[in-house]
């Protein structure tokens, strides 16, 4: 449906100049409500609309200036709908209503946020998110805290550069001398002037760091009281995924749901993560592929009645299983 030319590209969708058409134009109710509830990639938000038309000419801004209710995408539940990664979403709203730019200590996807800020046309926000990020006040922080080169789409772990031990000014040594450590960091084994970088999950030798990983899920299934029909499986939910935040990043890479604890450091642990698929198979190849082996497993479960349509009682069995996968 058009609008006219009055009431089209104001952000009260009000008119604007003298006429009979502006003051039936003012006379009508608002298209939007005052508060919108927005459905993005699975993510509900509530917010007011003056926060998401902030921005004028934004994509926000012409979708609730000038379009009308009926024509955007909505969900089963009547939430406009935007088919965009939820989780970033917050950044993006944060960013609208004040119009700065917050981000956490560890904050692996800076590029994604700057390609989502592109999508909604914020051009300040994706400005400020390619800009290099400047040193916040204070002392400077300890060479092993620094980041190093980071290549674009990587897991999001920080790069640490060989020999990154505190650079602790030795007795008898000068003032500008550089230390051991930094100058083994300095140097490759083949004499060259940039040596190899490391992430959190490799050891100072190169080689792959051993620890543990523990998945887990949570499945059900019915068996008719006679214990003759197939039992009736049904699907694994979630798979959940415990360990230390630079193994998870190392083994199951994009496929690592971080939407529920987003911003922990590349060396602490967590319980909160889970699975992009609910295959089992399919994680116990990507923990082979990366040098894993199982070393325990075990389960629990309950057993209860259920009516069924045919008026005979089954028995749905659910169970919770842990993997416990180790390399050493």
């Amino acid at each position: 449906m058009a609008l006219a030319d009055s009431t089209r590209g104001l952000p009260n969708g009000g008119g604007g100049g003298g006429g009979s058409g502006s003051s039936s134009s003012s006379a009508e109710p608002p298209l939007f409500p005052d508060i919108v509830e927005l459905n993005v990639g699975g993510q509900v938000y509530v917010t007011r609309r003056c926060t998401v038309v902030s921005v004028p000419d934004s994509l926000l801004w012409r979708m609730f200036t000038q379009q009308q209710p009926q024509e955007l995408a909505r969900d089963s539940k009547g939430r406009f709908f935007l088919d965009r990664d939820g989780f970033l979403f917050r950044y993006i709203l944060d960013y609208l209503r004040d119009l700065q730019l917050v981000l956490p200590d560890y904050f692996p996807e800076r590029s994604r946020l700057q390609r989502e800020a592109e999508y909604f046309e914020l051009p300040e926000l994706v400005r400020r998110l390619g800009a290099p990020q400047q040193p916040g006040p204070g002392p400077p922080p300890p060479p092993h805290s620094r980041r190093g080169v980071q290549k674009e789409g990587s897991l999001g772990d920080e790069l640490l550069p060989l020999g990154c031990a505190e650079p602790e000014q030795q007795e008898g040594s000068s003032a500008g001398a550089p230390s051991p450590t930094l100058e083994l960091a300095s140097r490759s084994p083949s004499g060259g002037a940039a040596g190899p970088l490391l992430t959190p999950s490799q050891s100072l030798d190169g080689s792959r760091r051993s620890g543990y990983i523990t998945i887990g899920y949570r499945g059900s299934y019915t068996i008719g009281r006679d214990a003759q029909a197939d039992a009736k499986f049904r699907r694994v939910a979630r798979i959940t995924v415990c360990g230390k935040t630079s193994l998870a990043k190392e083994v199951f890479g994009d496929t690592l749901n971080e939407s529920r604890d987003p911003d922990r450091p590349p060396e602490r642990y967590t319980s909160r993560y889970y699975l992009k698929f609910n295959f089992l198979e399919q994680a116990f190849d990507k923990l082979s592929d990366s040098g894993f082996h199982m070393v325990a497993c075990s389960s629990t479960g309950t057993c209860a009645f259920a009516s069924s349509t045919d008026q005979s009682e089954d028995r749905i069995w659910t169970s919770y299983t842990e993997y416990v996968f180790c390399r050493e």
